[in-house]
């Protein structure tokens, strides 16, 4: 548990259970105090979210900023590989862009004037020209691109809820990936729409998870859980 606002370690627990989760904070903090947390950022883990409430009456969830796009990111993958199994042409140009190339799908924006020598293709093409001869073959995948790209510009460019309410309302099915990812964003729209305007994210906590991942691997474990919340709490500091 970390807060928000000052990125200090509050307390580490043994496990990740609601059970566990709820006792803590029940046990450690008084009603009066819980209701004066404002705003509890997570990701979309739907268990989590069944407490939230109980524990921190008055809080706003906010769903954190990456984990949405992440989200989307990795529909555009699953609809990427489902247009290159369709493809029977393994040695053509829109073929090899979406195999090696495919990190240009995550770019937001792609290099429109710079020819550059794209491995895999093995030609001087821009960016954009390569997604574009990509795209004109695969129309569904198209659409989740465009998806993918308003959906990131309404989080982290233009940063209006007015846009993103608008993208999830008018999304037309297609039967892709995609399709999930919104129908999953809709149910938890209340939290993803405070995360456009929200100034917090899961950042800091994403990074004392990977501090104590790297730890966990360095020291090859700890047999005494006490000696590793210690060693936690001196590198976090």
């Amino acid at each position: 548990c970390l807060d928000a606002d000052s990125h200090h370690l509050i307390a580490l627990l043994g496990d990740r259970f609601n059970r566990t989760i709820k006792n803590f904070f029940i046990a450690h903090y008084s009603l009066a105090e819980r209701t004066r947390v404002q705003t509890v950022t997570m990701d979309m883990n739907a268990a989590y979210q069944t407490i939230i409430h109980e524990v921190f009456p008055k809080a706003q969830v906010v769903i954190d900023r990456f984990h949405i796009i992440q989200l989307a990111a990795r529909a555009l993958d699953q609809v990427r590989v489902q247009a290159l199994k369709q493809l029977d042409d393994k040695h053509s140009r829109p073929y090899k862009i979406m195999k090696t190339n495919w990190r240009l799908f995550h770019q937001t924006a792609p290099d429109a004037k710079h020819k550059q020598f794209l491995f895999g293709l093995n030609e001087y093409v821009t960016q954009q020209e390569a997604i574009d001869i990509a795209l004109d073959t695969e129309p569904k995948l198209k659409q989740t691109y465009e998806t993918y790209l308003a959906l990131h510009d309404a989080l982290m460019v233009k940063k209006h809820p007015v846009e993103l309410a608008n993208l999830l309302a008018t999304y037309e099915p297609n039967g892709t990936a995609m399709d999930m990812t919104i129908a999953t964003l809709k149910r938890h729209k209340v939290a993803v729409l405070a995360a456009v305007t929200s100034p917090y994210s899961n950042g800091p906590i994403e990074r004392v998870n990977r501090l104590i991942k790297s730890l966990k691997r360095s020291c090859f474990g700890f047999k005494n859980q006490l000696n590793f919340f210690k060693r936690i709490y001196q590198i976090t500091a």
